[in-house]
């Protein structure tokens, strides 16, 4: 049994909740007060403990709040509640950092990857290339760290043979997501170059900020061309829209659940088997795409 150590919490994310449940299981009682009324809603869906995670358990929790973190525990069946996250050293074998607050993540991970273990890194890794790279530097073993939009695994965002054909070569994408750039313009990003891999790099960027909104236009040296849009307050779906040169298909992001499982899936493989799965160099692309969108 693998022992994973949770860390939160950061404003408007109820990952360490989420997270801890797919592994664990869940008190529905305590999960309707997680402050997260999405979370009980498509927890309660799912049939436990058929549809958690096997082979691996959340052991430990550590947040800056030691009532939020007895509130997480009792929520999500955790053991133990730590004072100091640093605390977890010796008491686990990988963590999850479960906080979206990038500015914070060489903070907390650095602790742990010094240590050696496995971190599973809440996106987005970093707001900036150099940030990333510091982390990923940090490394003693190729695949230790681990960081990604679980909406890169989401069902809506995969294409079939059949959608291709149909489509033909894809040469816009239009990306759109609810809420602020420097935390959910990943979740979009990430699927979206998935689509195309042979893109090339970027080689021209352009931004529009509108209000709280911001897009980024980004140019490949393929030809494609991807539009990135973090609407702020206002509201609209998580969706890509594809063009390509025979036709063009719009999809919605739904099954927060199943995306959310199979990311903590592919990084307890990467535990298991100590390997990479997802390439630096992929990263790398999506932070500098986040960061370019940052540019006033």
């Amino acid at each position: 049994m693998i022992r994973l150590g949770v860390i939160g919490l950061s404003p408007g994310n109820g990952h360490p909740y989420s997270w801890s449940a797919i592994f664990n299981g869940y008190d529905p009682d305590e999960m309707e007060h997680c402050g997260f009324p999405v979370i009980p809603r498509y927890l309660k869906k799912q049939v436990f403990p058929r549809d958690q995670i096997a082979g691996a358990k959340v052991t430990h929790v550590w947040a800056q709040d030691r009532e939020v973190a007895s509130h997480i525990a009792r929520a999500s069946l955790i053991e133990n509640v730590v004072d100091r996250y640093e605390d977890m050293v010796g008491q686990v074998d990988a963590i999850l950092l479960a906080r979206d607050d990038a500015e914070r993540h060489a903070e907390f991970a650095l602790t742990f990857i010094e240590a050696g273990l496995p971190v599973y890194i809440d996106k987005p890794l970093a707001l900036s290339v150099a940030e990333a790279r510091v982390m990923l530097a940090a490394q003693k073993y190729t695949g230790q760290l681990f960081t990604c939009s679980a909406l890169r695994y989401a069902s809506e965002f995969c294409l079939s043979g059949e959608d291709r054909a149909v489509l033909g070569p894809i040469r816009q994408i239009y990306a759109m997501t609810p809420k602020d750039w420097d935390k959910y313009a990943v979740h979009v990003i990430e699927p979206s170059l998935l689509q195309v891999k042979d893109r090339g790099a970027v080689i021209q960027t352009e931004v529009l900020h509108t209000g709280d909104s911001t897009t980024l236009a980004a140019t490949f040296s393929s030809g494609l061309q991807l539009h990135v849009t973090a609407l702020g307050r206002a509201n609209g779906p998580l969706s890509l829209k594809l063009i390509g040169e025979n036709g063009w298909k719009e999809m919605f992001f739904q099954d927060a659940f199943l995306a959310f499982k199979s990311a903590l899936e592919d990084f307890i493989t990467g535990v298991t088997k100590r390997e990479e799965r997802i390439a630096p160099e992929f990263v790398l692309e999506v932070v500098g795409l986040i960061e370019a969108g940052r540019k006033l």
